[in-house]
């Protein structure tokens, strides 16, 4: 069936790329961050290296091995900071060292559904705070209909 005259095609759905095609991508990609990536650690510190040696300091008093915290939740929380950040570096450090101390496959999947659950809460919580702020700054100020409004007679 011919489209009729002035009605434009639908756009065609653009091809899927294939999992091997999209991971070849990815690893290829400059953007994308490598495993081989933490073994810049050392030359990215030298170059700043006060503000290195204060975090290293900061990590290494948070990561002994005598916390009142068990290893295993505090590789939890890692895991659950690192999936909010979004930090692929994390992941892959706390993941390993959540499963050297016995975290289950369970335990990590459901970390993080909670660190989702949290997070969508805290946007909930943002949201409260943007309409509290939204009617104070109405507050003395004047009323402007939307550019989008219809008019009325």
């Amino acid at each position: 069936m011919e489209p009729s005259p002035g009605r434009q095609q639908p756009a065609r759905a653009a091809r899927p790329l294939s999992t091997p095609t999209l991971i070849g991508f990815l690893k290829e990609s400059p953007t994308y961050a490598h495993p081989d990536d933490l073994n810049r650690a050392r030359s990215v510190g030298a170059a700043a290296a006060p503000g290195f040696a204060a975090w290293l300091a900061f990590q290494n008093a948070v990561d002994r091995q005598d916390g009142a915290a068990p290893r295993r939740y505090r590789e939890l929380i890692s895991v659950a900071v690192a999936l909010d950040t979004q930090c692929g570096c994390c992941l892959d450090v706390h993941t390993a060292a959540a499963r050297r101390h016995g975290v289950t496959a369970e335990e990590l999947a459901e970390t993080a559904f909670v660190t989702a659950s949290v997070r969508a809460g805290g946007t909930l919580a943002h949201a409260l705070l943007a309409d509290r702020l939204y009617e104070q700054h109405g507050h003395n100020a004047p009323s402007v209909a939307p550019t989008n409004a219809v008019p009325t007679r």
